[in-house]
């Protein structure tokens, strides 16, 4: 029981931390009438926040576990949205298809070429290290 306790504890305050960093983003926009969405600027801060080790990934990992593995849940109200803007994608539906793919293939080939440098990096590190210790 006090295990369990700890852990709704735990999810809180990571919740919360993150809920945080959210608002932040979506005061940064209102203050400096930013044109980006708060929730970028959210995405970025915790990444500079995670890379600077300011927040260490374990003080947000269950909260953000939990999040990731009920993502789909979240784009229902997006769906339903999409829905009541018939006449929009009516008109405007090619060009939002063909941001949707361009947009989708930056992604891929971003996160490939990301993959294959980590990949890259720690191939030389292996080999780094099988040359040091022979």
């Amino acid at each position: 029981m006090l295990n369990m306790m700890k852990k709704m504890w735990g999810f809180s305050v990571q919740m919360l931390i993150l809920i945080g960093i959210y608002q932040v983003g979506n005061q940064m926009v209102r203050i400096f009438h930013l044109p980006i969405p708060g929730t970028v600027i959210g995405i970025v801060l915790l990444f500079l926040l995670l890379s600077m080790g300011v927040i260490k990934i374990e003080q947000i990992e269950m909260a953000a576990e939990w999040l990731l593995k009920h993502l789909g849940f979240f784009f229902i109200p997006i769906s339903v949205g999409m829905m009541t803007i018939g006449s929009v994608l009516v008109n405007k539906g090619l060009s939002f298809l063909f941001v949707l793919i361009v947009s989708a293939f930056i992604g891929l080939i971003s996160a490939g070429k990301a993959t294959q440098s980590v990949i890259m990096k720690n191939e030389k590190e292996k080999v780094n290290y099988r040359d040091h210790v022979l």
